[in-house]
């Protein structure tokens, strides 16, 4: 299936590299005249983006799967409270977490929640409280991949651990020849690239494999690649570059990175392959559980969902900040900038980035605790 997106969509990201450092540049450069950065423009004004004292800079980094999420968001958001401005890096989910818990930046993102050694680090950080994840964006893990003429592939669980274990070496390999017997498929290379650098990605899509197929994905979870062979890259962007340019390739990336090329329909065991879509992820996140203490709204997913139309290869991005001992400095426009990427407007521009809302009954439980930070 040959992953397409609606005109907005394209406009929306082809502008958005320009648009944010235009963002960043105006926003250092221009005198707006307003101090504390409360005046609000047309754009706030139909919107629910709420200013308050937010002003100054705000640094982050993590994930980069979410980042075009983050930059269309920095984008509206620093429109309209212009005292504000927003970097935020996207290195990986491994870099973020690291530059939060060593107090470098006010919020990180990362496609896997805090393990207990990262929360014990964040004390160091928090005075008085801790870092917590709050899931913002979701997004299906999209496997794309570059073999001319093999349009529609399906793969299961299996037969995808063995080709990112060097198992199956061939794309017209008797396994995927019974999963896809009308495809004709070419005596070709298989070449399976995965992330060099730590990924909350890599973390989710071996859990996946984890999960379904323990019998053959004998490695342990992490952020770090553990299997033998295939080819690195860094970041979802360099993934994504290596397949579209690569005959035989494949790899695994958030859906929004896979515009324009083939990607896998996943057979789940339900009645129909599953292909990857923002409503699939959806449906598979409203499956998932709340597993986080006290403010910590960390999820577990159901990777071995068999419900119709849930596409089970499913991450969720959090942003990570401290519950208390915020930086005075920061928290106005840290507070401002994650309430409005937690309100329904926010929320309502991830579907046209090929990012998946988080289901409503989750999502308040989050605007509730970005309310109480401090």
């Amino acid at each position: 299936m040959k992953l397409q997106r609606m005109n907005r969509r394209a406009l929306t990201l082809g502008a958005l590299a320009v648009s944010g450092a235009l963002a960043l540049t105006a926003c250092g450069s221009d005198d707006t005249g307003n101090a504390g950065g409360g005046s609000t423009t047309d754009a706030a004004a139909s919107s629910s983006i709420e200013c308050g004292d937010a002003k100054g800079q705000l640094l982050a980094d993590g994930s980069s799967a979410q980042k075009n999420a983050i930059d269309a968001w920095v984008k509206e958001f620093t429109a309209a409270c212009k005292g504000v401005q927003i970097n935020y890096k996207g290195s990986g989910s491994g870099a973020g977490i690291t530059a939060f818990t060593q107090g470098q930046v006010a919020f990180a993102g990362s496609d896997s929640a805090l393990d207990s050694e990262e929360i014990a680090a964040s004390k160091e950080v928090c005075a008085d409280g801790q870092g917590i994840d709050l899931p913002m964006v979701g997004g299906p893990i999209a496997l794309a991949y570059n073999v001319p003429g093999a349009e529609g592939l399906v793969l299961d669980a299996e037969t995808i651990a063995k080709i990112f274990d060097s198992k199956i070496k061939k794309w017209n390999d008797a396994a995927i020849k019974k999963l896809n017997p009308e495809v004709e498929l070419p005596d070709l290379n298989i070449q399976a690239f995965h992330r060099s650098d730590e990924s909350g990605t890599t973390d989710n899509f071996t859990k996946y494999l984890i999960a379904t197929t323990p019998d053959n994905w004998k490695y342990e979870g992490g952020k770090a690649w553990q299997a033998k062979g295939g080819q690195a890259a860094s970041g979802s962007s360099g993934v994504a570059q290596q397949v579209s340019q690569t005959a035989g390739a494949i790899s695994y990336m958030e859906l929004s990175y896979a515009e324009g090329m083939d990607v896998v329909a996943i057979d789940t065991g339900a009645a129909e392959p599953v292909a990857a879509s923002t409503e699939g992820a959806t449906k598979a996140i409203a499956d998932a559980e709340i597993v986080g203490t006290g403010k910590d709204l960390a999820l577990e997913i159901n990777y071995k969902t068999e419900a119709e139309g849930a596409y089970p290869i499913t991450l969720v991005t959090y942003e990570i900040v401290c519950d208390a001992g915020n930086k005075a400095e920061t928290l106005p426009a840290t507070k401002a900038f994650l309430g409005y990427i937690a309100s329904e407007d926010g929320q309502g521009q991830l579907a046209d980035a090929g990012y998946a809302p988080i289901p409503d009954d989750i999502i308040a439980k989050v605007r509730t605790t970005i309310e109480g930070l401090s």
